[in-house]
């Protein structure tokens, strides 16, 4: 062949292969456009002409489908069709709505990698013919309802690296073919019905680094060899029917980071081997069995950030060790049968934050130390032999919230310095042998609310009337003390009280008038000579008949003073008659100078609300200071009960420089556009008032409050203590509104993102509120500048100090301050943090303080459970790339919200 045959040979090839990559790419153009048709959901923006340019799909040079990350887009129907592109490699259906059986065509996808369908509905058996796709090494479908048992055929992919079926109804027993994949690295089998033994088969899986199994009902042993052939980082088996030991082998490669078995019936010692584990962050082995010793190699485990060991058997000393973690946030030994002091050295873990060891059989002195730990926010050493003094100092503790120590042999008096501790939530000192008078210190302890026990106790004298300051106040129990004098009428403050104990002490007179003592039983009372009046009913044990035949005389000092009271009563209720009378011919003189503002116009954009709304009413709200309910950067809201008896939320602009006069019409007609938005996460006007240079603006009443208020106890509803999942949630609904706001047919810039400013409906879920801020305080000048630094203290980008302009990425730096409130339960400024330092810095410097992420977040959530504080941690990646110094950095609130709902379901 010649050198021209062989170059038109050439170019003959070259035509024959691009006419057959042309055929395939528009093959696969029109498998995707019958794609587009069966499957349903709104949330996917496949409309451009060029299939490879839809959202989640990836081509390769030849313009053949890759790659389907089609996650979180609410998708349903058949997407059979995909068995047509040949090139797919990695298939993401997770977080849609797709149900029925998974299909076995899947099977026939020979080059598929990846195959992720978490997270949906679908039912029924997992099908066996999955095995068959001997390419994957990615297989996930957790959190989806499929039952029977684990299909063996699944052993045939051999190339298998992560299997996760966490979350459905699968039984049986684990497939005894699995012992071949000796590639796979991650085995998560958490939350089925699944039986049995573990296989010992299990540690011959070289690759093997997590192996999660928890929430089952898993019996036998914890195979001995397990971890010994393998590089093991995670172990979780908590809740099943384990027996036992803790075998050593799961330490031998000193790569382990968390180890959960609570609640299991597990026995025998923690082996000493666990000091390799230099990394191991998260060690719980609570409600089990266990014998024998704290090892004092614990101390060598220098990440250990959590370590729970309560509701166990085991003896001997807290051994100081403990004190080389300075990264622990959690000890908690609970209910075993420890002896011995607490050591001095706890006191020099900077980041304690829980030190729980009631239930022991522990003596000697509480350690002045102890104040040292400047996070502690939980100290619990109830139900020991404690015989010392309450050390002063304690109360110095800056987040202390949380002081248990019930049930010990303390004695002295109450340290008068326990007023400093103004964060206390529960104060437990019941059952001891302290002595002396109840401090009148103790009234500035403001945000107690859980409980104050001081019951059982040798205490003496009267009750400090600084008591009545407690209006947070739920439990108050005296009882069983030797108290005297009368019950103080300033107890009348505490309005929030609803368990009351004064019995079995020495106090005498009538017992004061307010709701929640007559709402006690008389047990409450009980055991006081010389205490009469509701809910007794009597003077002691002796009625008041038989009181007036045998004791005249006492009878008779009691009804002078009930007379005295009377007429006290009178002369004082005469005088307020008489003040209010007065006031109120002042007002009318002073209405009669000053008449109400006339209104201008209104207007209510629910007809439906239309009858019920009165004006007049809403303008004679905002002029009361009694019916304030906020004050925000811009805008103050009053409560107004319309004549119709509906409730509603006003809104006072704070006007500048005439706006409200100068661009009245400007503003109604934003007004009408706002009325208009639709999102479940935006708060809308239902209706307007103007009057002069005012302008009021008219919401549905929200009884919850708002975000900060929830999440720093500021008057938030008592009856909901929020969790990490409802925190969550709330943080998502924020997300999506703000990212509604940007990308909606006119983008809406906020002006003042902060959590004062989410509002929490009847169920929890928020509300961005403030939202016509930014098109009524100018509208002529829009939302691109401003003439002084919008929003609140503490969640003001940086930037903003130096361009004068609001921005979308401003509004994503703020969310991730609302985001850090969540997470770390912190204000955005404390003074805790420093001098020039917020919440951001303080977050972001963590690592230069030595300080691990898990030590930022509110340990009251973060160590509930290892799935929450799984999720906690993927969170603060997200507020950190939220609150990045550079705008450019941050992410788009689409892609918060896609991050955020990622985490919701990595549970």
């Amino acid at each position: 062949m010649d050198h021209r045959s062989s170059i038109c040979w050439c170019m003959v090839l070259s035509l024959v292969f691009a006419a057959v990559d042309n055929a395939v790419s528009q093959s696969d153009q029109r498998t995707m456009e019958i794609l587009r048709d069966q499957l349903q959901g709104s949330k996917w923006n496949a409309t451009d002409q060029d299939f490879c340019k839809w959202y989640g799909v990836y081509c390769n040079s030849n313009r053949m489908v890759e790659r389907l990350e089609l996650s979180h887009l609410g998708l349903t129907g058949n997407f059979s069709v995909l068995i047509a592109l040949k090139a797919l490699t990695w298939l993401d259906l997770s977080l849609n709505s797709f149900s029925g059986r998974i299909p076995s065509f899947l099977g026939q996808m020979q080059v598929l990698q990846c195959l992720d369908l978490s997270a949906n509905h679908f039912s029924g058996t997992i099908p066996s013919e999955i095995g068959n796709m001997r390419s994957l090494f990615y297989l996930n479908l957790s959190s989806n309802a499929l039952t029977g048992r684990i299909p063996p055929e699944l052993s045939s992919i051999k190339g298998l690296k992560i299997l996760n079926l966490n979350t459905n109804g699968l039984n049986g027993g684990i497939p005894e073919e699995f012992h071949r994949l000796e590639s796979l690295q991650e085995l998560q089998l958490s939350v089925n019905h699944l039986t049995g033994p573990i296989p010992q088969w299990i540690s011959n899986l070289t690759s093997l680094e997590i192996f999660t199994a928890y929430e089952n009902s898993f019996n036998g042993a914890i195979p001995q060899n397990l971890g010994l052939n393998s590089n093991l980082e995670v172990l979780n088996l908590h809740s099943n029917k384990l027996v036992g030991s803790i075998p050593e082998s799961i330490f031998a490669s000193g790569q382990l980071q968390v180890l959960i078995l609570t609640m299991n019936s597990l026995d025998g010692s923690l082996p000493r081997s666990v000091g390799k584990c230099r990394g191991l962050s998260n060690l719980r082995i609570g409600s089990n069995k266990l014998t024998g010793s704290i090892p004092p190699e614990i101390g060598n485990v220098s990440s250990l950030t959590y370590f729970e060991a309560n509701e166990n058997s085991i003896s001997g000393n807290l051994v100081p060790e403990f004190a080389h973690c300075s990264n622990l946030t959690l000890l908690s030994l609970a209910s075993n049968g420890l002896t011995g002091s607490i050591p001095s050295e706890l006191g020099s873990l900077p980041n304690l934050q829980e030190l729980i060891v009631s239930g022991n059989s522990l003596s000697g002195d509480i350690p002045k130390a102890l104040s040292k730990c400047k996070n502690l926010s939980k100290l619990d050493l109830s139900c020991n032999r404690f015989n010392g003094t309450i050390p002063e100092g304690l109360c110095n503790i800056p987040h202390l919230q949380y002081m248990l120590l019930n049930e010990n042999s303390l004695r002295g008096e109450i340290p008068s310095d326990i007023g400093n501790c103004k964060r206390l939530l529960e104060l437990q000192l019941g059952s001891n042998y302290l002595s002396g008078r109840i401090p009148g210190e103790i009234g500035g302890m403001s945000n107690l609310q859980i409980a104050l026990n001081l019951s059982f106790n040798h205490l003496e004298g009267p009750i400090p009337t600084a008591l009545g300051r407690l209006d947070k106040l739920v439990s108050l129990d005296v009882s069983d003390n030797k108290l005297s004098g009368a019950i103080p009428v300033n107890l009348k403050g505490m309005e929030s009280l609803i368990d009351v104990n004064f019995s079995n002490n020495l106090f005498s007179g009538i017992v004061p008038t307010f709701r929640p003592f007559q709402n006690s039983p008389g047990s409450s009372f009980k055991g006081n000579r010389d205490l009469c009046g509701e809910p007794l009913n009597t003077c002691g044990n002796i009625s008041l008949t038989g009181h007036q035949t045998r004791h005249k005389s006492s009878f008779g000092k009691v009804l002078g003073v009930v007379l005295g009271s009377g007429i006290l009563v009178f002369l004082m209720v005469t005088i307020v008659v008489v003040l209010y009378v007065i006031k109120e011919k002042q007002q009318l003189a002073a209405a009669a100078l000053d008449p109400p503002p006339t209104i201008v116009t209104g207007n209510v954009f629910v007809e439906s609300l239309k009858q019920a709304i009165n004006f007049e009413s809403a303008v004679e709200a905002t002029l009361k200071e009694s019916n304030k309910l906020s004050s925000g950067t811009f805008s103050t809201i009053y409560k107004v009960i319309m004549p119709s008896g509906l409730v509603f939320a006003v809104r006072k602009l704070k006007s500048i420089d005439r706006t409200v006069s100068l661009h009245q019409n400007k503003m109604i007609r934003e007004l009408e556009k706002l009325a208009k938005l639709s999102h479940e996460n935006v708060m809308r006007p239902v209706g307007f008032v103007i009057y002069d240079d005012v302008a009021l603006l008219l919401h549905y009443h929200l009884p919850n409050g708002t975000l900060a208020q929830l999440l720093h106890r500021e008057g938030g509803t008592s009856e909901f203590e929020p969790d990490w999942p409802r925190r969550l949630s709330i943080a998502l609904g924020v997300a999506e509104g703000l990212a509604f706001l940007h990308h909606c047919h006119t983008p809406i810039i906020h002006l003042d993102i902060a959590s004062a400013n989410i509002f929490l409906d009847a169920n929890f879920n928020p509300l961005i509120g403030e939202v016509e801020i930014s098109k009524l305080l100018d509208p002529s000048k829009g939302t691109t500048s401003i003439t002084a630094v919008a929003g609140s203290f503490g969640y003001i980008p940086p930037e903003y100090a130096y361009t004068m302009q609001v921005t979308a990425a401003g509004n994503v730096y703020s969310f991730g301050v609302i985001l850090l409130e969540t997470l770390t339960s912190r204000l955005p400024v404390e003074e805790a943090f420093g001098e020039g330092m917020d919440l951001v810095k303080w977050v972001h410097n963590a690592s230069s303080r030595k300080e691990t992420p898990e030590q930022i977040l509110d340990a009251k959530l973060s160590t509930v459970s290892f799935a929450w504080r799984q999720q906690m941690l993927a969170a603060l990646k997200v507020a950190l790339l939220c609150t990045d110094n550079t705008p450019a950095k941050r992410p788009k609130m689409k892609k918060v919200v896609e991050m955020l709902q990622e985490v919701n379901q990595g549970a």
